[in-house]
């Protein structure tokens, strides 16, 4: 990892599992980079993504998961979309 630069890190929504649409507008297959669009992405998935996000750019891994890449659920229990956070090399 380069000091002082933190990785890339690309944010896709890869599935839905709730009842109803996302209230933001958010979709299946959406990406985004996660510094770059922080705005555009719902605050409750940002709030789900940011540990995710912290154990990759300091090195971490999670159980049963690529290193580089970490899956999560955003918050709503109604909408449920499944992210994809992935470091640059994944």
């Amino acid at each position: 990892m380069n000091r002082g630069k933190r990785p890339k890190i690309k944010l896709t929504i890869t599935d839905r599992r709730g009842k109803t649409g996302c209230h933001r507008g958010h979709h299946v297959g959406e990406v985004f980079d996660y510094d770059e669009d922080r705005g555009k992405i719902c605050p409750m998935a940002m709030h789900c993504a940011f540990p995710y996000i912290d154990i990759l750019r300091y090195g971490g891994s999670l159980p049963g998961q690529p290193e580089g890449c970490a899956e999560f659920c955003c918050s709503d229990a109604d909408v449920i979309l499944v992210f994809k956070a992935e470091m640059e090399n994944c």
